[in-house]
């Protein structure tokens, strides 16, 4: 059996903003991460305005400013015509990055990772995968795990648990909490096409018409594309073929002809399975949710990472001194599903709006945005460019942006990258 005050359960951008802060809080936290590294293709790799600035306040800015990143200050509609309509303007917002970076998650958290290890409070374990929860009476003491290396298995007893293991958490599932579902009209198929510095996409830019839509985000020499695809539609599609999935593409953005056939067989499309849900209540006594595993985001406009960071830092900023003295209730943990509750709901139903106004006629065919058929919202965008620094706040810093608590602040800092 093996003890520490607060375990965190998920090495993701919300388990691993979380331990670094209580850490710098004083409370003993260890974070399990069932791989053995983070290299995984096709995650978050967004780091949002509002993150950018709390790595700022932690004095990790001159370190993530080392690791290779693009910044995307734009978001663009694609026309039939090879035009470009501006959707938001991210250096119309506050504050000193206006801006998104681009990175690969994997090189964020290997950051936060090295940073973490400089707090003597502050342990992370690699591939060890948690397999159930330990309770005494109600209240959750712990969890089970078993090491993805030899196949030990074990014990970690904690003040408190923190599922921050993602939308399939199996943490959240072992204690039953009731969950909002919402559904989506829609799935993603993530691939990469190589980027040309001729490519006048500089910013992110999505061509949307009936039946079909293709997000190209710019990532150094390649686009990481999205492909949205009616939901339940995968196999379907998959049948067609490579060849016809090229030719989709091709068909949404003809300048991509001369690239498709990096597309070498239909498996290069990546699955997501696109949820979007809400815990109606984010703990039981032992148990916090934050992130993903409280509520699993659309892709739309990648927010999902920012909410996730901002759960962290919430969590932490209200958690580390009753960790510290042994009072955590779950009076306690229920004040950060009250903090975070209001930008959860609002981005949420944004989300909603979206997909059930637009995304779902796009994939049933019955819409599109060209030059002369654009949504009111984008017309008035045209007419009046000011506005589009509304949906530029809302996806890169986002309704009640968290900041690093007093204890977490560094002065800027050198880390010695592993």
């Amino acid at each position: 059996m093996e003890r520490t005050t607060c375990l965190v359960v998920g090495g993701g951008p919300a388990g691993m903003v979380l331990g670094l802060l209580l850490a710098r809080g004083g409370v003993e936290v260890t974070v399990l991460e069932k791989h053995g590294d983070f290299l995984r293709d096709f995650r978050g790799d967004t780091v949002h305005a509002s993150t950018l600035t709390l790595l700022d306040e932690l004095g990790l800015g001159p370190a993530f400013a080392q690791v290779p990143h693009q910044l995307v200050d734009k978001i663009e509609s694609l026309m039939e015509d090879g035009s470009r309509i501006p959707i938001a303007d991210l250096s119309r917002i506050p504050g000193a990055h206006k801006h998104i970076a681009m990175v690969p998650q994997w090189d964020f958290l290997d950051l936060l990772a090295d940073a973490g290890k400089l707090e003597p409070t502050f342990s992370l374990r690699m591939n060890t995968e948690v397999t159930a929860i330990t309770k005494s009476g109600n209240r959750v003491t712990g969890v089970q795990y078993r090491d993805r290396v030899d196949g030990t298995e074990g014990e970690f007893a904690a003040d408190l648990v923190v599922a921050a293991d993602g939308r399939s958490s199996i943490l959240r599932d072992a204690v039953d909490l009731p969950v909002y579902r919402f559904g989506a009209p829609m799935d993603v198929w993530w691939f990469r096409l190589p980027r040309k510095e001729s490519d006048q996409v500089r910013g992110g830019a999505g061509r949307f018409s009936a039946g079909s839509a293709l997000v190209l985000i710019p990532r150094g020499d390649y686009f990481q594309c999205a492909f949205l695809i009616r939901k339940g539609t995968d196999q379907q599609l998959r049948a067609e073929g490579v060849e016809k999935f090229r030719e989709r593409v091709t068909t949404l953005v003809p300048w991509l002809a001369d690239r498709v056939d990096h597309i070498r067989s239909i498996d290069d499309a990546k699955l997501l399975d696109v949820k979007l849900d809400r815990l109606k209540k984010w703990h039981v006594d032992g148990l916090l949710c934050i992130g993903d595993a409280a509520h699993a985001m659309s892709p739309i406009g990648g927010v999902g990472i920012n909410l996730a960071v901002q759960d962290a830092v919430a969590a932490a900023t209200l958690l580390a001194k009753p960790l510290r003295e042994g009072t955590v209730s779950g009076a306690k943990l229920a004040k950060v599903r009250r903090r975070r509750w209001f930008p959860t709901v609002l981005i949420q139903t944004m989300q909603r709006v979206i997909q059930g106004r637009f995304l779902s006629r796009v994939v049933d065919g019955n819409a599109t945005i060209s030059s002369d058929k654009l949504p009111a919202p984008l017309k008035l965008a045209q007419r009046f460019p000011r506005l589009q620094a509304i949906p530029a706040y809302m996806v890169a810093i986002g309704p009640r942006p968290e900041h690093a608590p007093d204890f977490a602040r560094r002065a800027p800092q050198t880390i010695v990258r592993s």
